[in-house]
């Protein structure tokens, strides 16, 4: 037992440090009240309860002073502001630092060394993603574009419905178009619907980066490059494309708020007997409420605002037909006789199954021509998945041939041959399969 006490009078430091409890003031000054009445050291931690050393250590030091941890030298010394730059670039991905500080500075630390070093530059990053300018559009200088998608319920059923929002920068006037889906079509076909309902063009457009409308965009510069579509459309307008940059559709936030305005105001807690009702629907609501209301921001209606400073500042229509209004595609006949548009389905002769065909889609009509001849015409389908069939195109294949009257005025002729039946590429049983059985 000689050995231990003997090891802490050899090294007093030592265990000095160990022993020492960190006091509140109240007790420390205790502590030199009975130091300065004469108590021993030892008196005192025996009246106090605490270790000899914590009472030599506050007398020493002469009253109570917070602790300071020892300051350690960090290998991320003098890269504060590399790596808030590198933070800020990757948002906010603290790996995707420590493996740029390797290969730039070869410094190989965990990861929860550089989330500790970043912590700091955090709330800037979130300050960042929420921060959004507000700013004022010149009259007839742009319009916000955006699509919002909602349940809907048409003739009993739940329908997903697709809404295309315009919105003017400065009256705020809304346009909306119900559709059933987001491709190019719809896009361009809202535009062009937009243009018309408020009879003029604006100087440009403003978009989310949709796959429809875009073919690539840089999320590190923001560059975004449209496809060659878009570019013509826009061409032929005269309008000014201009995307948001990625991930930050809260610069469009004009339409952005217009697409939840739409959908619990016009939409929530309607129901429809038919898609044509939800259309005329829209179209009430947008001439009797939503050009008419006072709008929070502007303090005016859009509607007056806009005949009073925007109408004027459109470019005009000049009278120009729509971009989309002829389409020219290439097709291969299937082999339940049908050509696919937009995934609906159009007949042509059964014989023409397997060939190559031009359809033509123009003013609501769809066009089929084969080697210079017109072999199908039909009425858009306005859905998806939907199938236009003419009964002549199949006939010679269930068996059924269109009625013919006689002609009591024409002469008798003398008995010919009946005409032989073209010869089937396959058996009639698949027809009457792909049609839903025979006429």
């Amino acid at each position: 037992m000689d050995l231990p006490r003997q090891d802490q009078r050899e090294n007093p430091s030592r265990n000095s440090t160990r022993s020492v409890t960190m006091k509140d003031p109240e007790d420390v000054q205790v502590m030199l009240r009975l130091h300065a009445l004469g108590w021993g050291t030892r008196r005192i931690a025996r009246e106090l309860g605490v270790s000899r050393n914590t009472v030599k250590h506050y007398v020493r030091q002469g009253g109570w002073a917070p602790y300071k941890r020892p300051e350690r030298s960090s290998a991320l010394e003098g890269l504060r502001e590399w790596l808030r730059a590198g933070l800020l670039q990757h948002r906010g991905n603290a790996e995707v630092v420590r493996q740029e500080l390797v290969k730039q500075h070869g410094i190989e630390v965990s990861l929860r060394t550089v989330e500790r070093a970043v912590a700091p530059y955090r709330q800037e990053l979130r300050a960042a993603a929420k921060a959004t300018v507000r700013f004022e559009t010149r009259p007839g200088r742009q319009l916000q574009i955006d699509f919002g998608t909602c349940k809907v319920e048409i003739d009993g059923e739940q329908v997903r419905v697709r809404l295309f929002v315009a919105t003017l920068g400065f009256s705020r006037r809304l346009f909306v178009r119900a559709t059933r889906h987001e491709r190019q079509s719809a896009w361009l076909q809202g535009l062009e619907a937009a243009f018309r309902h408020f009879d003029g063009v604006p100087a440009e457009v403003l978009l989310d980066n949709a796959r429809a409308l875009v073919s690539s965009h840089d999320v590190s510069t923001g560059e975004v490059v449209f496809n060659d579509r878009l570019h013509a459309f826009c061409r032929y307008w005269g309008v000014k494309p201009r995307a948001c940059k990625p991930y930050r559709a809260r610069t469009k936030g004009k339409d952005e708020r217009g697409v939840g305005y739409v959908k619990h105001s016009g939409i929530a807690g309607h129901a429809f007997a038919s898609w044509a009702a939800l259309e005329a629907h829209l179209v009430w609501w947008t001439r009797e409420i939503t050009d008419q209301r006072i709008h929070g921001t502007t303090g005016e209606r859009p509607m007056e605002r806009f005949r009073r400073q925007e109408a004027a500042a459109l470019q005009s229509l000049e009278g120009r037909p729509p971009f989309l209004q002829l389409r020219e595609l290439s097709r291969r006949v299937q082999s339940d006789a049908c050509v696919s548009v937009d995934t609906n389905a159009y007949s042509v002769p059964w014989p023409l199954i397997g060939s190559d065909v031009t359809v033509v889609v123009h003013g609501g009509r769809v066009v089929i021509h084969h080697a210079g001849d017109t072999v199908g015409e039909h009425a858009e389908l306005a859905g998806r998945r939907g199938r236009s069939i003419q009964r002549e195109h199949l006939t010679g294949v269930v068996g059924v041939r269109p009625a013919q009257a006689p002609d009591a005025a024409a002469p008798a002729e003398a008995p010919q041959a009946e005409a032989k039946e073209p010869e089937l590429l396959r058996p009639l049983s698949i027809y009457e399969d792909l049609v839903g059985g025979g006429w």
